[in-house]
């Protein structure tokens, strides 16, 4: 007999003691084409696991002799390849998320959606195709972007170790690890190791989005529902439907948005702005931030409820000054992408970045790298063409207008010079090149100090508006 997937028929073990709702799966899960076990309780799903091979277990939380939890850690610790689903009584997600925590594959509420049973079944099938940890993409391709996640260091090989893992799971990820670290590409990698490849990947930045227009954004409105609302338009939600939708800086969402998308999550229905019905949606969610959610909940600024829901399975990613080996592969991989691989670092190059501390992590590097391919001879990158400074907390802090600010960052762009922030060239130039690339630099640094505010940018240089707007036309400087 052939399945859903055109192979050999998988076999599917249901544990409930309601015969009704038993009797309704195995229906159900027959009529998909596939074979069906059934077991009233522990004891006798015990028995069946040790005889048979199961493709999908699918049991309910609370069973005669026992918990439907004790399942899920036997199954995850005897029966490694074989997804797991719960049941759960209606308005039990709180069992839900235990389980998921517990390894189990994903869960469906009582009264059970047939169709969502269905799209669940799919996955958890897809997913037993094979027995071999899905393997996880950490090349670099010829188009697409440089993979933050590439290195061979104990960090990066634990990172993919998990994301291995979590790609079996439909269990929500939130992923933490401070700015340019590749939290938005650890969550596609999630996505494309998993069943739901083939699905939309959806990555929604929560703190661009104005508080008035997140509910369209996020449900999508019906036509009429408020001004300017010509035509009916789906949500985030809805293009992410089958796939994956990434929260990125979840942190930033505003409180009343913030219950909204909790309700979304518990019970995978959306309403549209200005729609009467609701409409299921099968999302898979991975969040992302680099502030620290907790304590955002102990300020009363992320709602607790909507933190347990989020935080099912953490995914950490550390910061380049923790993993400094990865800094060759890494710099090979970038050149790579922008020059084909036609520039090289020099030794003393490499040896200045492994130095160096990238408070802006994987993306700071590439924005070095990219800079100093204007300055190299000879297809080599030299320790000049890098520009580094030793990074001082001080001199990253944003300029807020505040009095007193701008004159600390003065102060901190002069004691950055001091510690060498524009080294002498190791091959020979000319004086007005010399002092061309200085110039240049100390622009870029004023612009990334002022997140490109020219007129603050100016005021740093001493310089007025228009000799900048003149220098930076000059000099080919794009903000």
């Amino acid at each position: 007999m052939s399945n859903i997937t055109g192979t050999t028929c998988p076999r599917i073990l249901v544990v409930d003691d309601e015969a009704h709702l038993r009797e309704l799966l195995e229906i159900t899960l027959i009529k998909m084409g596939l074979d069906v076990d059934s077991a009233e309780n522990l004891h006798i799903a015990r028995s069946l696991l040790q005889k048979n091979s199961y493709s999908l277990v699918l049991t309910d939380m609370r069973l005669p002799d026992g918990s439907g939890m004790e399942l899920v850690e036997e199954v995850n610790l005897h029966y490694k390849n074989t997804p797991i689903a719960v049941i759960t009584a209606f308005g039990s997600t709180d069992n839900a998320v235990i389980a998921l925590k517990a390894g189990a594959f994903d869960y469906v509420s009582k009264p059970v959606a047939l169709d969502h049973l269905r799209k669940l079944v799919r996955s958890a099938l897809e997913v037993n195709l094979s027995n071999a940890e899905p393997e996880v993409m950490s090349h670099v391709s010829e188009q697409g972007p440089v993979s933050f996640l590439i290195g061979s260091s104990s960090g990066m090989q634990e990172v993919r170790a998990q994301i291995a893992r979590l790609a079996r799971s439909m269990a929500p990820v939130i992923i933490t690890g401070e700015s340019g670290s590749g939290k938005e590409l650890a969550a596609r990698e999630i996505h494309t190791s998993s069943s739901r490849a083939g699905k939309p990947f959806i990555a929604v930045n929560c703190g661009a989005i104005p508080e008035t227009l997140m509910e369209a954004e996020f449900f999508g409105y019906r036509k009429g529902a408020f001004t300017g609302a010509a035509d009916d338009r789906e949500g985030f939600f809805q293009a992410a439907n089958g796939g994956t939708l990434m929260l990125d800086e979840v942190a930033d969402l505003p409180l009343a948005m913030q219950v909204k998308l909790l309700r979304a999550i518990q019970e995978r229905r959306i309403r549209k702005v200005g729609a009467t019905l609701e409409e299921s949606v099968d999302v898979r969610i991975i969040s992302a931030t680099h502030q620290n959610l907790s304590n955002c909940v102990n300020e009363g600024r992320f709602r607790q409820d909507l933190y347990y829901r989020l935080n099912v399975i953490e995914l950490h990613l550390p910061p380049l000054r923790e993993r400094l080996e990865d800094i060759a592969d890494l710099s090979l991989a970038i050149l790579g992408k922008l020059a084909g691989g036609q520039v090289t670092l020099s030794p003393a190059a490499l040896q200045a970045l492994c130095t160096y501390d990238f408070p802006g992590n994987v993306r700071e590097l590439e924005n070095i790298l990219e800079r100093a391919l204007a300055f190299a001879n000879d297809g080599c990158i030299q320790v000049a063409d890098l520009a580094l400074r030793h990074h001082k907390k001080s001199v990253t802090e944003p300029v807020t207008g505040e009095t007193g600010h701008s004159e600390r960052v003065i102060s901190d762009i002069v004691s950055a010079q001091d510690d060498n922030v524009f080294s002498p060239p190791l091959l020979p130039c000319s004086l007005p090149e010399y002092l061309e690339r200085i110039e240049r630099e100390m622009i870029i640094r004023a612009l990334e100090l002022t997140r490109h505010n020219r007129t603050q940018a100016a005021e740093l240089l001493g310089v007025s508006f228009r000799q900048l707007r003149y220098q930076i036309q000059k000099l080919k400087i794009q903000d």
